[in-house]
């Protein structure tokens, strides 16, 4: 059995764990959502989605980031898996990007790309829905604003799925990808 590596890409908000979620359910694949590794060392500080994060605490994050992608690398074969992240337009997000494919190379696995998008307003109207405390997202709408503003989103690669989660159900939005990658079970 071929795994897959589903990469849900998208700014805050955009429904990158939901979809996640959804899929997790249609396709069987363990998500690996982005929050699951930084909330590690966000929840000891205290972050809450509104005070910025430390540089420093960003670093913590992205240490236990890669020890997950270490051991994403090590998942036996029929182990499919989901990550989620926000990738701004720089450099060191390609870099990051580029480190989730090559969990799929290494593993021999179906790569599966995903960049969702939404309008700005509806993302910032999603800022203040309950989960996002929960998991202690970025839930300041002016922030979400600026950051877009400053940093955009990495483009899709070449054969990515691009989808509008403003018009689509995330249910919908999963079985379309599921679908399209030919991961229905």
């Amino acid at each position: 059995m071929t795994p897959f590596v589903f990469h849900l890409a998208g700014p805050p908000g955009s429904g990158k764990k939901t979809v996640g979620e959804h899929l997790a359910r249609l396709t069987g694949a363990v998500l690996l959502d982005n929050h699951l590794f930084r909330d590690v060392v966000y929840r000891p500080y205290g972050a809450d989605g509104v005070r910025p994060i430390p540089t420093k605490l960003q670093e913590l994050g992205s240490q236990v980031w890669n020890l997950g992608l270490q051991a994403a690398r090590l998942a036996p074969r029929e182990v499919s898996q989901i990550f989620t992240a926000y990738h701004p337009d720089r450099e060191s997000s390609r870099a990051s990007a580029e480190r989730i494919r090559a969990v799929a190379v290494d593993r021999d696995a179906v790569y599966v790309p995903v960049w969702l998008e939404c309008d700005v307003d509806e993302l910032a109207r999603r800022m203040a829905l309950p989960e996002r405390r929960e998991r202690a997202k970025l839930r300041d709408p002016v922030a979400l604003r600026e950051n877009l503003a400053a940093l955009g989103s990495l483009p899709p690669p070449p054969g990515a799925i691009v989808l509008d989660t403003a018009q689509l159900t995330p249910a919908d939005a999963a079985l379309l990808i599921a679908a399209h990658a030919g991961a229905l079970f």
